[in-house]
């Protein structure tokens, strides 16, 4: 099989990583929290405005919170996670222009399109506004998929347990597809229709041309878009579906012009043949990872304990290790055509991604594997740890108390070592009988951000020793699912939303307290409630984090 080096090459070491990234820049605060202007109390919060910061007075505790929020801190996730999608479209885009579906039609359409124009200007300028065409036709589908839910809805898909559980099932569908049980094709007659109207001459033809690919090639792009649009409403954002089509819109679009200027340059590309299906297949096996993180964040959240670290470990290790015996012609799907011989990109491949196997087998002992902590399940998941803990030894402040949802947390949320509290008011109260501040982590389960922060920062002796040693720890998951006693379920005053669960509780907390709706954040306050320093989000320069923690023990020292 012939094939080009850096084409293959690319499509594992690009797509795998830059789609994952897309689940990493935050969690989104669920059940569709709304912001607005300023900073308005939750449920029994009354706010009073300072020069510097935003005084809560809540009526149960009688204890303060001091609103210091960065201004434009949840602005700033949202940019980051639009960025994320954005790549993950063009890197989704660049994929699937080696499709069997698309891969073939480049030099075709390019011909034609310098042949069938009186100059070359024309059919460069034909060539450009096809591409056009194809950008606005993807954008258009991800602004429907906006219109249709709204962000409202996206928000709630984010972390909704029935919606994650069918984003896995799709993209187990979408991976069968690629292994070749069975095409996912649009009806037939609707496709001739559309490809009919392509005939007309001027912008109408060449826009059902762009068209038609669109239809002609679902079978292959059809799963990467899926699974682009499922990645985009499981972020949350607004515009997330339209962002992404952008990005793979101008992924697929941009060979078309490229080769209608520069022709020559078509003689460069690989001949079509047997390695297209192998793409296919490859990232079949990519689509099954990937459901796996989504099975993972349902349950975390609903506490189904079926994928424990190890057991998540387990299946990825099976996943790719299955891979790497297809590279090495092990294994045939009924498409394939037979591997007469390895080819150096194969071998390579096959390489990379049997040390990726090799790399995760220590995990199932315990290894932190830091590189790729972030799309694991929390390692107080893990059953079998040979490791010694995170830091040596237990938390410092360790009292004996009973510590409110600390059955719910504890044993699967909190990384080994440590020892926090998970309802701030308690978290207050000891606090103030220690005479220590409070460092506030809103975390969350589906938070890939901060499983990074734990594995890869608080595991420094210094920082672990500060955490342990200097600060009364509170763990706030905005996104759990356990419903709250009758009695405390209120409506907040802040979102007018029903506080049902101990995720809506946090949520809705650090939304109205910090005007800040991402995952990690870091809030540093006094036993009263009154923040010290500039909270932080996630900061995986372990010099800078340990700096922002030391100067939260040096405002309070200071204070006191």
């Amino acid at each position: 099989m012939k094939t080009n080096f850096k084409l293959l090459t690319l499509l594992f070491l690009l797509i795998f990583p830059l789609a994952m990234f897309a689940q990493q820049d935050s969690t989104v605060s669920p059940d569709g929290i709304e912001f607005t202007d300023g900073t308005i109390s939750p449920d029994s919060l009354s706010f009073e405005e300072s020069p510097d910061t935003v005084t809560a007075q809540a009526d149960s505790s009688k204890t303060t919170v001091a609103a210091t929020a960065k201004a434009g801190g949840s602005a700033e996730g949202g940019k980051k996670s639009l960025w994320s999608i954005f790549i993950a479209g063009l890197v989704g885009g660049f994929a699937a222009l080696l499709m069997p579906c698309i891969f073939p039609m480049l030099p075709l359409t390019v011909s034609f399109f310098t042949k069938q124009s009186g100059s070359r200007a024309s059919g460069i300028s034909k060539a450009l506004l096809y591409g056009l065409f194809i950008i606005v036709i993807y954008v258009a589908l991800g602004m429907i998929i906006t219109i249709a839910f709204g962000s409202d809805a996206l928000n709630a898909l984010s972390t909704n347990g029935i919606f994650n559980f069918i984003f896995f099932l799709l993209l187990v569908v979408f991976a069968a597809s690629f292994f070749g049980a069975f095409e996912i094709t649009l009806p037939s007659s609707f496709v001739n229709k559309m490809d009919a109207k392509s005939d007309k001459g001027g912008f109408v033809g060449l826009f059902f041309m762009a068209f038609s690919l669109s239809l002609v090639s679902f079978s292959c792009t059809g799963p990467i878009i899926g699974t682009l649009l499922v990645e985009a409403a499981s972020k949350g954002e607004r515009l997330g579906p339209a962002i992404g089509m952008l990005g793979f819109s101008i992924a697929l679009a941009i060979p078309f012009g490229l080769f209608a200027m520069f022709p020559s340059m078509l003689k460069s590309l690989p001949k079509s043949g047997g390695w297209l299906n192998s793409v296919k297949v490859v990232l079949g096996f990519l689509e099954l990872a990937l459901a796996l993180k989504f099975l993972s964040n349902v349950d975390l959240a609903y506490h189904w304990n079926w994928l424990d670290r190890e057991v998540f470990l387990s299946l990825w290790i099976a996943v790719f290790g299955l891979m790497g015996l297809y590279l090495i012609g092990k294994i045939k799907f009924s498409h394939d055509s037979d591997l007469k011989f390895l080819s150096v990109p194969r071998t390579i491949l096959a390489i990379v991604v049997f040390s990726f196997v090799v790399y995760m087998i220590p995990g199932l002992w315990g290894a932190p594997l830091k590189s790729i902590s972030a799309f694991l399940p929390p390692s107080a998941t893990q059953d079998f740890d040979l490791s010694t803990g995170v830091g040596g030894g237990p938390a410092a402040h360790t009292d004996g108390k009973v510590k409110k949802y600390a059955e719910i947390f504890h044993e699967r949320g909190t990384p080994k070592g440590f020892d926090p509290y998970y309802d701030y008011d308690q978290a207050l109260a000891t606090a103030k009988e220690l005479n220590k501040p409070v460092l506030i982590d809103f975390t969350g389960w589906n938070c890939v951000n901060c499983r990074k922060m734990e594995a890869n920062v608080w595991t420094d002796p210094a920082v672990a020793k500060l955490l342990k040693e200097e600060f009364v720890m509170a763990e706030l998951f905005v996104d759990d699912k356990t419903e709250l006693p009758v009695n405390e379920q209120i409506v907040s005053t802040y979102s007018n939303k029903k506080i049902k669960t101990i995720g809506n509780k946090n949520s809705d907390f650090q939304a109205s307290a910090f005007n800040s709706n991402s995952q990690p954040l870091y809030v540093i306050v006094d036993p009263n409630g009154r923040v010290l320093v500039p909270q932080s989000g996630a900061n995986y320069n372990v010099e800078e984090y340990k700096a922002f923690l030391q100067s939260g023990v040096d405002a309070f020292k200071k204070k006191n």
